[in-house]
């Protein structure tokens, strides 16, 4: 699924062509994905112009003039690409474009889907800070105000593993476990340490990592491992520079550690650690 730094760099694609322009058409391909899609969609979304693509947590808010905002999410395979004219009559609309946005200069945002968990919701700009998909979610993880103390006060009592601590998004959001894993790495933590252990100077150096981590992330375009491309249609390539994450039986990449990267299964997922530098 991705994760925030994916869903970031949908976004940061999206601004230049999206926000400013009026949508002149919306074609629905399907009537639902996750869940049904808004009820007289086209009809509502026609004619608005996009004010700004914001995000939260994994989801994208498309920002519209008359006062509403699209919540999108991609779910586990969704995809927003983006197409000039030439772009959209060679490559003829596919299976999975369940919902296609054309604006007023000629661009066209396609949303494709193979799976179907992702959604579209249209709500009013003032229930969406209240609407049941962001109640209770923690802090965004690169806003300035998150840092150690912060991280540490939501932990503190927390006797789950630290791994899973993080993968809760109503602990801070957006950090998966590929992120997870590799913040944990770079922190020199143990994925087995105890949440409610990880205070003071440790908190300290978790949210650096994490920070780290997201953002060069971000920089590379997020990670494709399957399903990820970024609005232009470029793979990201973040995973070329996992320490750890699906590297078990791997060195360790720590100069003059020399030991093996470990995989442990946590909650049904797959974690990845070194066992002399993760504490």
């Amino acid at each position: 699924m991705p994760e925030l730094p994916e869903v970031e760099t949908v976004r940061r694609g999206l601004i230049p062509r999206l926000a400013g322009r009026r949508i002149v058409r919306l074609q629905q391909r399907r009537r639902d994905l996750r869940l049904p899609l808004p009820s007289r969609f086209a009809e509502r979304v026609e004619g608005r112009t996009v004010l700004a693509v914001d995000r939260r947590a994994k989801y994208l808010l498309v920002r519209l003039d008359d006062g509403h905002t699209l919540i999108v999410h991609l779910g586990m395979s969704g995809r927003m690409t983006l197409h000039d004219a030439a772009s959209a009559a060679e490559h003829p609309l596919q299976r999975h474009d369940h919902v296609v946005i054309d604006l007023e200069d000629g661009w066209q945002v396609r949303f494709n889907d193979a799976r179907r968990f992702g959604l579209m919701l249209l709500v009013r700009d003032e229930t969406v800070a209240g609407h049941k998909l962001f109640k209770g979610l923690g802090p965004e993880p690169l806003d300035p105000a998150f840092d150690g103390p912060a991280l540490a006060c939501r932990l503190k009592g927390r006797r789950t593993s630290i791994k899973a601590a993080l993968l809760d998004q109503k602990t801070l959001v957006g950090i998966g476990n590929i992120y997870a894993c590799e913040a944990l790495f770079l922190a020199g933590i143990s994925p087995r340490r105890s949440a409610h252990t990880v205070q003071g100077e440790r908190a300290d150096r978790l949210v650096t990592a994490l920070k780290q981590v997201l953002l060069r992330s971000i920089d590379d375009g997020g990670s494709t491992l399957r399903d990820h491309v970024q609005p232009g249609g470029e793979l990201g390539y973040f995973q070329t520079r996992f320490n750890v994450y699906d590297r078990a039986g791997a060195t360790c990449p720590t100069p003059g550690c020399g030991r093996i990267v470990k995989r442990l299964v946590q909650g049904g997922r797959s974690t990845f650690y070194c066992t002399h530098c993760q504490r």
